[in-house]
């Protein structure tokens, strides 16, 4: 794969400054406003989102990022190569202040399975360049898929090296799972300062988004794949069900339209997801040729409130029929989804754990409200879907829980001992929320829970490889996060083989 260089960035930024404009008549010419970086998402086999926001002063307080209240043009190329020798689309797409000056391009009528490089302009100011590919044709099964995926950043807990070992991985492709930002204000003890209030308005969040957003390593990690995004709780609030905040908040539905708009400017996400008011479609479909379709999931906007107050609980309340954690209508598209699926791997991104997962010793279980432990009936509805539509490989990937774990996935949770297996969770652990981590075991959870064959609580990320043989899982690790520039290794690989499934330690 061809790398990104300083040299390129340069050559490619004096190329789109020779086509040459300047501000609006009238209009004071800003400072750079890339401050936040590039990034891309969504691939199809002929197209891709590009996206960036404007913010010459990321960190003002007002969250509008030093932008002047009026429309600003921004002007786009990608091309083939990374000096833009063979630009093969380019226009021009207005950045507007109602919308946080956010850009979200999507051209279309692109070579599936192809690797480009983009760039924005705007008032006389280049970007950086990013890498970004389509997705293989309908039905090829011959191009092998690296795919990273990651969870739980928070930004006063350590730094961003993870990402930039992520990005140091050259994927294909790029999965977050979640709590891609926190809601806290700073707190004691914090390696980084975090900058804002808990966020609550449209203001803080913005704020919030464009602080990370100036990370260089996360900036980095955006800059080289596609990335396929999916929220979590702490985009809005921690552990918040549908309309039901933690705590109750009469101000709950304003709070969750204001971080629903500010995840929308700030992710390289379609128009087609652009939030109504305090509803924002985020499930949707991605397929990788024949080899993989994602089925990324809202285990939030939708779900029944946590039982029993939430918590770990032994709750027969979890048992309910009617309980919920995907909604009606998301739980219909995604049996249906199975139904029609013939890629070889099945794969769910979604945010809470979902295998079963006992840390109580004795006749009772005790599990977590507010994972798919706590919504039994919606998790055996989901199993029970992909193993009757006869799904060839499903593997399941999660975020959230702060830990590396990976498991597999029984028929039955009744009997798990004997129960088959017809699935596999990846569980990625945090990049930073956590602060350090540590090599402490579960061994308490690990001999409760048998079908649980890996967890650690160093921070790092996960690294697949996809074939139409195998899926390869590395669990890769960082010793600290609390001072930048650690090295990666890989704790754990494991291999599942195609028609096979269960863990297979490499």
């Amino acid at each position: 794969m061809t790398r990104v260089t300083r040299r390129s960035l340069i050559i490619g930024g004096m190329a789109l400054a020779a086509a040459g404009t300047t501000a609006g008549a009238g209009w004071a010419r800003l400072t750079d406003p890339f401050t936040l970086g590039v990034a891309s998402g969504d691939p199809t086999p002929d197209g891709v989102v590009l996206w960036t926001r404007l913010a010459p002063r990321p960190l003002n307080e007002d969250g509008l990022g030093g932008m002047p209240d009026r429309p600003v043009p921004v002007h786009w190329e990608l091309a083939e190569d990374e000096r833009f020798r063979h630009v093969v689309r380019r226009g021009t797409q207005v950045a507007r202040p109602e919308s946080g000056h956010s850009v979200h391009v999507e051209p279309f009528g692109l070579r599936p399975g192809r690797e480009y490089y983009y760039r924005f302009r705007a008032e006389g100011h280049l970007s950086p360049v990013g890498r970004t590919r389509t997705a293989p044709a309908p039905g090829v099964l011959s191009t092998d898929l690296t795919m990273c995926f990651a969870s739980c950043a928070h930004f006063g807990e350590g730094y961003f090296t993870a990402y930039r070992r992520l990005a140091e991985d050259h994927p294909d492709l790029v999965l977050h799972l979640g709590d891609y930002q926190y809601e806290y204000a700073a707190k004691a003890g914090d390696v980084r300062q975090v900058v804002g209030p808990e966020t609550r308005t449209l203001a803080d969040y913005r704020l919030r988004h464009a602080q990370y957003k100036t990370d260089a390593d996360l900036q980095l990690a955006h800059s080289v794949a596609p990335w396929l995004v999916v929220w979590d709780d702490h985009e809005i609030e921690n552990n918040w069900a549908d309309d039901t905040p933690e705590q109750p908040d009469p101000a709950f539905p304003d709070r969750r339209a204001a971080a629903f708009q500010a995840y929308y400017e700030n992710m390289p996400l379609r128009r087609a997801a652009r939030p109504d008011g305090g509803d924002m479609r985020l499930y949707r479909r991605v397929r990788w040729g024949g080899l993989a379709t994602f089925h990324m999931l809202d285990t939030r906007q939708y779900r029944d409130d946590q039982a029993c107050g939430d918590g770990w609980k032994t709750c027969s309340d979890t048992s309910s029929a009617t309980r919920t954690i995907t909604g009606a209508e998301q739980e219909a598209w995604l049996l249906d989804g199975f139904r029609r699926s013939r890629s070889r791997w099945d794969v769910l991104g979604q945010q809470v754990f979902f295998a079963e997962r006992d840390r109580k010793d004795g006749p009772d279980k005790e599990l977590s409200m507010d994972s798919w432990d706590g919504y039994l009936a919606s998790r055996d509805r989901v199993t029970r879907g992909w193993v009757d539509a006869k799904v060839r490989n499903a593997v399941v990937l999660t975020g959230d829980v702060h830990a590396h774990y990976a498991a597999d996935i029984k028929q039955d949770w009744n009997d798990p001992a004997s129960s088959r297996t017809v699935g596999t969770e990846l569980v990625c652990t945090s990049v930073t929320s956590g602060r350090d981590g540590n090599d402490t075991v579960d061994e308490v959870q690990l001999r409760l829970n048998p079908h649980i064959k890996l967890h650690s609580r160093r921070r790092g990320y996960v690294r697949t490889k996809f074939t139409a043989r195998e899926m390869r899982a590395d669990f890769r690790v960082l010793p600290q996060v609390s001072t930048p520039g650690a090295e990666a290794s890989t704790l754990k690989s494991f291999v599942v083989e195609d028609r096979n499934p269960g863990l297979n330690p490499v």
